[in-house]
Order: structure tokens, then C-alpha cells, then sequence
């Protein structure tokens, strides 16, 4: 089978394509022919070896995947051979076959293409933990959505709107804002061209927002921050500016505010039961049209690097997959 590569740490353009032996399924695993993997963000960062877990070199990257079941090892019983399914594997996915644990499989929904259902696991789990669990987001709130329109962007935007709240998405083009008005953003602030603080203070009237989603960082951390509301909660879900902002704690003392950490890969590994049921909730809004994902383009796995390089330089709207 054919696989991307990573021998050492460095940019994507480092990476190969090689020819590797088939895999085989141990005990409780599956082997799963990858019809479409996703890129994500972490992705560019894993293979820099600035992730948070760096995995044993060489390795290959890619962990959200769709495709069918090619073999399963012993005791395996959750799913059958030519299944189709939705996996997430620490590592792995950016290659013609990927191993994962078969309880950690999903069955895609009749319906649901191989491009679409490999875009949602870390995008939409994430946004699901992040909103519904951790920022306990309620009808009749305000959010506020930093990168709106990136996969975790729309996503937080879509399922803001299904709990009930007035969504505010924030990106750094207009062409990227008529995106997330099309997902359901009830205004909009290209932070560009407008000062955000002003911007977050004109949107709200005054109030600020209740919650706060930050899968940014950098520049725009604190004035989000100085702008919330009273009892308001700030999500730490990533810093895709490059720098982790070094926030001043007497502003969340002035507000009454959290700053709470959102890590979906060690949730999905430490509650699983948990991030399961919210798979299955998210995948039947799915079914019933009140989630919709955006495949903005789809590469060759020879082309990997690019879709990372691209997701880097912020170019990505929606998500992008890999298709072997």
C-alpha cells in the first residue's frame, strides 16, 4: 500500500510517499481501506513536532478517516468486513489502508459520502466538547466564534445555533464571513479591517459575548477576552495563530470569567462512552440535515503536503480531505 511518510521533524514538504507492506489487523483491530481522510490543523503541527504528543518517528500522519472494512482481527464483533465507517486514530489516516481500534469505528449513515464523513469526527467533536460540554453554552446566549469559517469554526457555528444561540463569527476575510453567514452566523466581524474590541462591543450591545470559542490564539486572545461578559466562558481550543497568548488574570477577576481548556484527543481517550454519544447525537442531526459539513476540496495523497502547506497559510475554508 501507499502511505505519506514523516522520518524527521520538519515542514510538510518534507514528507513521502512510499510504498509499505499491507497492514494486518491484531486482536480487537480493524483494517480499514481509506476511501478520504481529513486534514486538520494538528496535523501541520505533528509533523513539525510542536503537537502535544509527538509520536515515534517514522510515522504516517493523518488521524480522522473514512473507508470500508477490509479484514478484522480476533475477537472483533462490532463491525464486519465491507462496512462502511467513520475511524479516528492518533495517526495513520494519510495512507491507502489505516488500523484502528473496531470499537472506536462508526458506521457512516446511508447517505452520508466517504469525503463528508471523514470531515467530521475532530471538527465536530471538538466543537461538540467544546460548546455543549465544556462551555455549557444555553439557548437565548451569545457566542462568539474566533476563525469562524475553519472546519471547528463552522462547526461551533452550526451547533451554536442548534442549542438555541446567537452566534457572532469572526475570520479575516469577507469572502470567508459570507461562509459562515451561509452556516448560520447571525453577524459577522472581518478582524482585518475592524478593530475587534469595538467590533464585539457594537455586535453585542455592549454586553459582550457569553462564550467565547478560540481555536486562534495570538493577537486576538486578549481583546476577545476583555470583551466578555460577566460570567462569560473563554474555550482554549487551539492556537492556529502560531502564539500562545499570555492572558492577564485580573481580567477574568474583573468578569467573573473562565478560561476553560478544551483537548478533544485525551476527552475522546479518558471518557470515551462520553465522546461517543456525542458522535452518535452529532451524526443524527446529520441525517436529519441540521448539521452540514463543508468538503471545500479534496487532494491526491501526493498531494498531502499542499493541503497541509495550505491549511497552514490559512487558506482552508471548511475542511479538506485526502483522497487515496
Amino acid at each position: 500500500m501507499k502511505a505519506v511518510r514523516c522520518h524527521a521533524w520538519g515542514p510538510p514538504g518534507t514528507l513521502q510517499i512510499e510504498d509499505l507492506p499491507d497492514l494486518q489487523p491484531g486482536p480487537g483491530q480493524a483494517l480499514v481501506d481509506v476511501k478520504a481522510a481529513g486534514v486538520n490543523f494538528p496535523d501541520v503541527l505533528t509533523v513539525q513536532g510542536k503537537y502535544q504528543v509527538r509520536p515515534a518517528l517514522p510515522f504516517t500522519p493523518g488521524n480522522e478517516f473514512a473507508g470500508v472494512v477490509r479484514a478484522v482481527g480476533e475477537g472483533v464483533t462490532s463491525v464486519a468486513i465491507g462496512q462502511r465507517v467513520i475511524g479516528f486514530t492518533r495517526t495513520g489516516a494519510f495512507a491507502e489502508q489505516a488500523l484502528a481500534p473496531a470499537d472506536a469505528l462508526l458506521p457512516i449513515p446511508p447517505g452520508m459520502d466517504f469525503d463528508t464523513a471523514a470531515a467530521i469526527t475532530l471538527t465536530y467533536g471538538t466543537s461538540h466538547h467544546a460548546v455543549v460540554d465544556r462551555g455549557a453554552l444555553k439557548a437565548g446566549e451569545t457566542m462568539l466564534v474566533l476563525g469562524a469559517a475553519g472546519g471547528v469554526g463552522l462547526a461551533a457555528i452550526e451547533i451554536g445555533k442548534l442549542l438555541g444561540a446567537r452566534v457572532i463569527a469572526a475570520a479575516s476575510s469577507d469572502e470567508k464571513l459570507a461562509v459562515c453567514r451561509a452556516h448560520g452566523a447571525d453577524a459577522t466581524i472581518n478582524y482585518d479591517k475592524e478593530d475587534l474590541r469595538e467590533a464585539i462591543k457594537a455586535a453585542t450591545d455592549g454586553k459582550g459575548p457569553d462564550v467565547i470559542y478560540d481555536p486562534v490564539g495570538g493577537p486576538y486572545s486578549e481583546p476577545a477576552l476583555r470583551s466578555i461578559a460577566w460570567r462569560g466562558r473563554h474555550l482554549v481550543v487551539g492556537f492556529a495563530a502560531g502564539e500562545i497568548p499570555k492572558l492577564p488574570w485580573n481580567l477574568m477577576l474583573l468578569k467573573g470569567a473562565s478560561v476553560v481548556g478544551v483537548f478533544w484527543g485525551d476527552f475522546v481517550r479518558k471518557e470515551p462512552q462520553a465522546n461517543l454519544a456525542a458522535m452518535q447525537q452529532m451524526l443524527e442531526w446529520m441525517e436529519k440535515g441540521k448539521l452540514k459539513p463543508l468538503v471545500s476540496k479534496r487532494y491526491p495523497l501526493a498531494e498531502t503536503a499542499q493541503a497541509l502547506d495550505d491549511m497552514a497559510e490559512r487558506k482552508v475554508v471548511g475542511k479538506v480531505v485526502i483522497v487515496p
